[in-house]
Protein backbone atom coordinates (compact mmCIF):
# COMPACT_ATOMS: atom_id res chain seq x y z
CA UNK A 1 0.00 0.00 0.00
CA UNK A 2 1.68 3.26 -1.28
CA UNK A 3 1.49 6.17 1.31
CA UNK A 4 0.68 9.66 -0.19
CA UNK A 5 0.88 12.49 2.70
CA UNK A 6 -0.24 16.22 1.01
CA UNK A 7 0.90 19.58 3.22
CA UNK A 8 0.53 23.42 2.51
CA UNK A 9 -3.50 23.75 2.33
CA UNK A 10 -4.80 26.96 3.97
CA UNK A 11 -7.01 30.13 3.47
CA UNK A 12 -5.71 32.52 0.91
CA UNK A 13 -7.37 35.23 -0.43
CA UNK A 14 -9.20 36.13 -3.93
CA UNK A 15 -6.20 35.90 -6.57
CA UNK A 16 -3.22 34.73 -4.03
CA UNK A 17 -1.32 32.16 -4.65
CA UNK A 18 -0.47 28.59 -2.91
CA UNK A 19 1.66 25.66 -3.19
CA UNK A 20 0.71 21.77 -2.25
CA UNK A 21 2.99 19.20 -1.32
CA UNK A 22 2.76 15.26 -1.98
CA UNK A 23 5.36 13.27 -0.29
CA UNK A 24 6.19 9.33 0.17
CA UNK A 25 8.61 7.47 2.88
CA UNK A 26 8.12 4.64 0.95
CA UNK A 27 7.19 4.87 -2.98
CA UNK A 28 9.99 7.10 -5.27
CA UNK A 29 7.21 9.44 -7.35
CA UNK A 30 9.74 9.90 -9.89
CA UNK A 31 8.75 6.22 -11.11
CA UNK A 32 5.29 6.41 -11.78
CA UNK A 33 2.73 8.99 -12.82
CA UNK A 34 1.18 10.80 -10.23
CA UNK A 35 -1.11 13.87 -10.16
CA UNK A 36 -3.57 15.81 -8.00
CA UNK A 37 -7.78 15.87 -7.27
CA UNK A 38 -9.95 17.70 -5.45
CA UNK A 39 -13.26 17.61 -4.32
CA UNK A 40 -16.09 20.55 -3.49
CA UNK A 41 -18.40 20.43 -0.74
CA UNK A 42 -21.48 18.53 -2.42
CA UNK A 43 -19.49 17.37 -5.77
CA UNK A 44 -17.52 14.84 -6.91
CA UNK A 45 -13.70 13.92 -6.81
CA UNK A 46 -12.12 16.15 -10.43
CA UNK A 47 -8.77 15.21 -11.45
CA UNK A 48 -7.25 18.71 -11.98
CA UNK A 49 -3.22 18.13 -13.00
CA UNK A 50 -0.81 14.92 -13.42
CA UNK A 51 2.59 14.73 -13.78
CA UNK A 52 3.90 11.58 -15.84
CA UNK A 53 7.00 9.50 -14.79
CA UNK A 54 10.39 9.81 -15.88
CA UNK A 55 10.30 12.81 -18.25
CA UNK A 56 7.65 14.67 -16.36
CA UNK A 57 5.13 15.55 -19.23
CA UNK A 58 2.05 17.49 -17.21
CA UNK A 59 -1.56 17.39 -18.02
CA UNK A 60 -4.33 19.63 -16.91
CA UNK A 61 -7.81 19.90 -17.29
CA UNK A 62 -9.47 23.49 -18.67
CA UNK A 63 -10.67 24.70 -14.89
CA UNK A 64 -7.25 25.34 -13.81
CA UNK A 65 -4.80 24.88 -17.13
CA UNK A 66 -2.72 28.37 -17.02
CA UNK A 67 -2.65 28.87 -13.20
CA UNK A 68 -1.90 25.59 -11.69
CA UNK A 69 1.54 23.72 -12.44
CA UNK A 70 1.98 20.31 -11.40
CA UNK A 71 6.10 19.58 -10.60
CA UNK A 72 8.22 17.18 -9.28
CA UNK A 73 11.84 17.31 -7.44
CA UNK A 74 12.94 13.96 -7.43
CA UNK A 75 15.83 14.56 -4.49
CA UNK A 76 13.47 15.56 -2.53
CA UNK A 77 10.81 13.34 -3.40
CA UNK A 78 8.09 15.61 -3.48
CA UNK A 79 5.32 16.41 -5.71
CA UNK A 80 4.35 20.15 -5.78
CA UNK A 81 0.73 21.49 -7.05
CA UNK A 82 1.53 25.65 -7.03
CA UNK A 83 -1.57 27.26 -7.46
CA UNK A 84 -1.98 30.90 -8.97
CA UNK A 85 -4.72 33.16 -9.65
CA UNK A 86 -6.63 31.22 -6.89
CA UNK A 87 -10.73 31.98 -6.83
CA UNK A 88 -13.25 30.66 -4.39
CA UNK A 89 -14.62 28.02 -6.67
CA UNK A 90 -11.30 26.75 -6.31
CA UNK A 91 -11.91 26.00 -2.74
CA UNK A 92 -11.69 21.64 -1.88
CA UNK A 93 -10.12 19.05 -0.60
CA UNK A 94 -7.24 18.74 -2.40
CA UNK A 95 -5.71 15.12 -2.77
CA UNK A 96 -2.72 13.84 -4.24
CA UNK A 97 -2.52 10.28 -5.70
CA UNK A 98 -1.03 7.75 -8.56
CA UNK A 99 -1.99 7.52 -12.50
CA UNK A 100 -1.99 3.85 -12.39
CA UNK A 101 -3.07 4.79 -16.19
CA UNK A 102 -1.08 7.12 -16.53
CA UNK A 103 -1.04 10.99 -16.80
CA UNK A 104 -3.75 11.88 -17.46
CA UNK A 105 -4.91 8.19 -18.22
CA UNK A 106 -8.60 8.88 -17.61
CA UNK A 107 -7.99 10.67 -15.05
CA UNK A 108 -8.10 7.72 -12.97
CA UNK A 109 -5.92 7.87 -9.78
CA UNK A 110 -5.44 5.63 -7.02
CA UNK A 111 -3.46 5.51 -3.40
CA UNK A 112 -4.96 8.40 -2.01
CA UNK A 113 -3.67 10.90 0.50
CA UNK A 114 -5.93 12.32 3.27
CA UNK A 115 -6.38 15.10 1.67
CA UNK A 116 -5.13 19.39 2.41
CA UNK A 117 -8.03 21.90 2.82
CA UNK A 118 -7.71 24.81 0.34
CA UNK A 119 -10.23 27.86 1.29
CA UNK A 120 -10.19 30.71 -1.21
CA UNK A 121 -11.98 33.70 0.77
CA UNK A 122 -11.89 37.32 1.35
Amino acid sequence: QVQLVESGGGLVQPGGSLRLSCTSSDFTLDNYATGWFRQAPGKGREGIGCISSGEGITAYTDSVKGRFTVSRDKFKNTMYLQMERLKPEDTAVYYCATFPLGCPGEWAGADWGQGTQVTVSS
